[in-house]
């Protein structure tokens, strides 16, 4: 399983795909060994997965540097050295160790995941070289309009994307959205375009205090009285594919007018990353009293503090139609009232419909977000608010999430790579 993002890498979602499919497989006959990056490479790091990580497992760490902090000089670097990625030096080693693995487990199968592309230059080398089955999980589209921007790194998605659709057995996407525009894109390759979507971990959540989800769901919502209401976002606010302006707008004409004060909301970012942004909008709308940004919390932390939320929040862009944010998925097994302001085209607003949760409103409509957020309260003090159905939240467990993987794993290696 060739995977940057795994620990004690720290900020990233794709450590919990990669981390979960590894604790899983075991038990339904595939024993992954695990091809990462060397520690140095991670912007961030937290070691508290590092337990999670089954006894025995093998994991490899190539060496890999990023481009931008370790090989710049003067704060410029060669263009060239980021292509696909800031961490492409990563590719040499890996390669040479990934061979040596094959050599002394003999595998049947390679897998490996973006976000990180030369993952996938990587896994693309190892199935040329070994000659086995490949699964590409790309998870989210690569090439996209106007993504990357740097024409020579979009080529450079371009050629990997293309490799993955002529090469490997399965390419694997993470909403049907991102799915069937490759299988759009790569007709000849539609065949084994296949959606794996992301999940949680029953076992964290458990261990995080959560009822198990039918005990749950059969506890009434209380109702919220005498309080403010704690509205939880929980992980990064990207400036552009999260884009929260227009909830501040919509916050600051709420309490200009009066309708929301202090004692009916609390909006609380966990983890947001780009922290000075949201202090920027809050303090230009006058709303600091109804926003607290918090630092990341370890793990189950974080989803402790999501089962005593009230409500969550969900943000996603209309320029990521076809994606759904990894944190849905967690959003789920809270069991919790979900706000999602996003595209109603898109697929997280397709999932939120799918598993019974209608409040929505488009993340670039302050009106519209005010109407949503004035309702959600209203139904949060009767008690009323939609939570997301038993059969949504069973389905999305990294246990079947993993049993899908591994169909996926005997198929690939029971027949030639294409």
């Amino acid at each position: 399983m060739v995977a940057f993002h795994f620990p004690p890498q720290a900020g990233s979602s794709g450590v919990q795909r990669t981390l979960r499919f590894v604790q899983h497989l075991p038990a339904l006959g595939w024993q992954p060994l695990v091809l990462t990056a060397n520690t140095l490479a991670y912007d961030q790091t937290n070691s508290h997965l590092l337990a999670d990580v089954p006894a025995g497992t093998v994991v490899r760490r190539a060496l890999a540097l990023d481009t931008a902090r370790h090989l710049q000089v003067a704060g410029r670097y060669w263009a060239a050295m980021a292509r696909p990625d800031r961490w492409m030096s990563w590719r040499w080693d890996a390669v040479r160790q990934g061979l040596a693995m094959v050599r002394a487990f003999k595998p049947d199968a390679i897998w490996s995941t973006y976000p990180i592309a030369t993952a996938h230059v990587i896994g693309a080398e190892l199935a040329r070289q070994t000659r086995l089955p490949w699964v590409a999980d790309f998870r989210d589209p690569m090439a996209q309009e106007g993504y990357p921007s740097d024409p020579r790194t979009w080529q450079a998605f371009e050629r990997i994307e293309a490799t993955a659709a002529r090469q490997a057995r399965w390419c694997v996407f993470t909403t049907p959205s991102a799915a069937c525009l490759y299988q759009q894109r790569y007709p000849q390759a539609a065949q084994r375009m296949m959606v794996l979507e992301n999940g949680y971990d029953e076992e964290s959540f458990l261990q995080a205090g959560a009822l198990d989800a039918p005990r749950l769901l059969a506890t009434d919502l209380p109702a919220v009285r005498n309080r403010p209401a704690l509205l939880l976002h929980s992980g990064i606010v990207y400036p552009s594919e999260r884009d929260p302006a227009a909830l501040f707008v919509a916050l600051g004409q709420l309490a200009q007018s009066g309708a929301v004060g202090p004692e009916d909301l609390m909006i609380r970012f966990r983890a947001a990353v780009h922290e000075d942004l949201l202090r920027d909008l809050a303090m230009r709308h006058n709303v600091q009293a109804l926003v607290e940004i918090c630092p990341a919390l370890p793990y189950r932390e974080a989803l402790a503090e999501m089962l005593n939320a009230d409500t969550l929040l969900l943000m996603q862009a209309s320029n990521c139609n076809a994606q759904i944010p990894a944190k849905f998925y967690e959003y789920l097994r809270a069991g919790k009232p979900l706000l999602g302001l996003t595209d109603p085209a898109g697929d997280t607003a397709a999932a939120m419909r799918s598993a019974g949760l209608p409040n929505t409103a488009r993340l670039d409509n302050a009106p519209e977000i005010a109407q949503a957020l004035q309702q959600l309260l209203r139904e949060l003090r009767l008690g009323q608010a939609a939570r997301p159905g038993l059969s949504a939240i069973q389905q999305a467990s990294r246990t079947a999430r993993a049993q899908t993987l591994a169909q996926m794993l005997n198929e690939a290696s029971s027949e030639k790579s294409p």
